[in-house]
């Protein structure tokens, strides 16, 4: 997992192409203005999803298999639960189509706060719990790369 914020982005650029082609998407377009929805950055290697909810009180873990998560806060702040996969156990069956587990996580919780203008990156042992409340209930608009391993 990385945490950090879009201007450092170049940082992480040598991880992988994909990853480095996700980042500038992110920064070369303007967010705050794009509509929700899924747009196509390299076929299925790199899209993105525009999300904007109202944050919960609680959700399940998920896990991705095929796909790295670049999840930037367009607007808002949300509580994120982060834990190391094999912390994990299922309680929703993988769905290739979806590249998607949910999970229960069996160990303590650890939870980071993503705020606007900063990213999480989470990778295939990262096993996150997004969209949670931070204080109370908010409205946000987050975008969410998935990147082709």
């Amino acid at each position: 997992m990385i945490k950090d914020k879009l201007e450092n982005a170049q940082t992480y650029y040598g991880i992988s192409e994909n990853l480095k082609k996700g980042f500038e998407w992110i920064k070369n377009n303007d967010l705050k203005t794009l509509p929700d929805g899924k747009y196509e950055i390299e076929d299925e290697n790199i899209f993105a999803n525009v999300q904007s909810y109202d944050t919960k009180d609680t959700a399940p873990y998920e896990g991705h298999r095929k796909y790295i998560d670049i999840q930037y806060m367009i607007r808002g702040r949300e509580k994120v639960g982060i834990t190391d996969y094999t912390n994990c156990s299922t309680i929703e069956e993988y769905d290739e189509d979806k590249d998607i587990e949910f999970l229960k996580n069996n160990d303590s919780d650890f939870y980071e706060i993503l705020e606007e203008g900063k990213f999480l990156v989470f990778f295939p042992q990262d096993a996150h719990q997004p969209a949670l409340n931070p204080d109370n209930k908010l409205n946000v608009k987050k975008v969410i790369v998935k990147v082709m391993l």
